[in-house]
């Protein structure tokens, strides 16, 4: 099974992503715990590139991240899933959609055309949205690529991943309450 946790900035993906993890692992299945822009040495770099702030553009933006996650897929994702693992993702084509359309105005038909080419269309099969209401977690967001952005950016980026039916989390309480509820998703949907 493939899982993608999406969200805006400091939601805690990256937390609720590796809490995730361990908690499959405990039940005894098999994980890969990975993320975007990254997972690879090759997507590593890539996502350098991008937190480097060196004004990409944003189609240079989005094919340097359509061509870091080609390597993901056939590197790790894809030979995980063949094994029988459990992937738990930080972000994957639905953050492409929301920053680099949403928020950096790039036709949604053309990142459709370019996700197509370089994953051969290949969505997770659950994405969760970590949700917080009016831009809390980019309060708490580590320094990246976007959080210098306007509040108008990320107020596009949130709409676009709320009208994207991903299955919805409330990103707010305590990060246990948070894990339950991310749980519950998951655990109704568990193969």
């Amino acid at each position: 099974m493939f899982i993608v946790l999406e969200g805006g900035e400091g939601v805690g993906k990256s937390t609720q992503a590796a809490r995730l993890a361990a908690r499959l692992e405990r039940l005894g299945r098999k994980v890969v715990l990975t993320r975007e822009p990254g997972g690879t040495p090759e997507g590593e770099a890539v996502r350098g590139l991008l937190v480097g702030r060196l004004g990409w553009c944003a189609q240079a933006e989005a094919l340097l991240l359509n061509a870091a996650r080609v390597q993901h897929l056939k590197r790790v994702i894809e030979p995980a899933l063949a094994r029988g693992a459990v992937v738990v993702c930080d972000r994957f084509v639905h953050s492409t959609l929301a920053y680099q359309g949403a928020g950096r105005g790039l036709d949604e038909a053309w990142l459709m055309a370019l996700h197509r080419l370089a994953t051969g269309d290949r969505w997770p099969d659950l994405a969760l949205l970590l949700d917080l209401p009016g831009g809390r977690g980019i309060d708490r967001a580590q320094p990246g690529w976007f959080e210098g952005e306007s509040a108008a950016f990320h107020a596009r980026v949130a709409a676009a991943f709320r009208n994207m039916g991903l299955v919805h989390v409330d990103a707010s309480g305590s990060p246990d309450d948070v894990e339950e509820r991310i749980w519950a998703a998951v655990a109704a949907r568990l193969r």
